[in-house]
């Protein structure tokens, strides 16, 4: 098999985990970083959550490889005409691995905060919805690098590439508002959730072009 249909299905993979988490999160009544729920509420949450909180943890490191796979795939296939954006588009993708092990690792740490230690829930809980936020940068960092390195390259059509700029513009956003938001208000939790939608979107057309190149 071609390394470009094995990034495919890596960005199809990453798409249906990461919503297949989600899920199980809202399912499990799991507090999430723009919920807007009050301190009280995301400890109680926490101190109760049991196995809810390691079923989908268990398919975090998954999601990582599939997102892996499929941006070296597409850093492979524009590398030729615009390897400067190319980088930039696969350093977005390690960065928002890296961060976003610190999130998962962090909702064990308020787990056992809230059941052992509650005066520490609030800092945790801070530091979890702070670095949530600022992650979305390296989304959007991901997006803009690859759409215009997939463009240049005559890979994905420029409809996509819109796609990938408004999606970034609307993380980034949401990312800039991340210090208003570390006691999980939810102020601008819409901007961030269209522009995830609009990544996942992204990530799912281009691993399609991935099967077929």
């Amino acid at each position: 098999m071609e390394f470009s249909a094995v990034a495919g299905l890596g960005g199809l993979g990453f798409v249906l985990a990461a919503v297949a988490i989600n899920v199980v999160y809202v399912r499990g009544r799991l507090p999430m970083p723009t919920s807007g729920q009050t301190l009280e509420e995301v400890t109680q949450a926490f101190a109760t959550v049991g196995d809810a909180l390691k079923r989908p943890s268990v398919i975090a490191p998954a999601t990582w490889v599939f997102l892996t796979l499929f941006a070296a795939g597409v850093l492979s296939e524009t590398w030729s005409d615009q390897p400067g954006w190319a980088l930039v588009g696969f350093a977005g993708v390690l960065l928002q691995n890296a961060t976003f092990t610190g999130v998962e690792a962090l909702r064990f740490g308020l787990a056992s905060a809230a059941s052992h230690d509650r005066g520490s829930v609030p800092g945790l809980w801070a530091f979890s919805n702070v670095l949530f936020g600022f992650n979305q940068v390296f989304l959007a960092i991901a997006l803009l690098g690859f759409s215009i390195a997939g463009t240049t390259s005559e890979l994905v059509p420029a409809w996509h590439a819109i796609l990938g700029y408004v999606s970034a513009a609307l993380l980034f956003v949401s990312s800039s508002a991340t210090p208003y938001n570390a006691q999980g208000s939810g102020r601008t939790g819409a901007i961030g959730l269209i522009g995830w939608l609009g990544w996942a979107t992204w990530i799912v057309v281009y691993s399609i072009t991935l099967l077929r190149a």
